[in-house]
């Protein structure tokens, strides 16, 4: 199993910048993937980003390609998502995941297929 704490939401204006990290402990490995969702209220817990623990392989939901950013740093064991330009309709409960496996374009994006999950952290963009 493996243990995630997010951190790093806030309140911003549009146009403005965040970035969120997730620390990562317990039994993770290279073969690992790591993954940002979100939730507004009123909505289902949507995919933002993903990235391969080696750090090989990103993958992005097109509502956010180009204006954020996932890594990693092995070193700190954490996972970054850096969101630039911020938008209203960004406004969520951001939430880190894991699973093992690799990326797939398809499975990735499902919340269903991950094991664990860290308790979410809040962002809120201002107009």
């Amino acid at each position: 199993q493996v243990q995630l704490v997010e951190s790093g939401g806030g309140v911003v204006q549009a146009g403005g910048s965040l970035r969120l990290s997730c620390a990562a402990s317990g039994r993770i490995f290279s073969s690992h993937t790591l993954t940002w969702f979100r939730q507004a209220p009123g909505k289902e817990r949507a995919f933002v980003a993903a990235i391969t623990w080696s750090g090989e392989n990103t993958l992005y939901s097109d509502s956010v390609k180009g204006r954020f950013t996932i890594s990693r740093d092995n070193t700190e064991n954490t996972v970054y998502l850096q969101m630039n330009s911020l938008k209203p309709e960004d406004t969520a409960v951001y939430v880190c995941a894991a699973r093992p496996g690799p990326l797939h374009r398809i499975t990735t994006r499902v919340a269903k297929s991950y094991d664990s999950w860290g308790q979410g952290t809040q962002v809120t963009v201002s107009s």
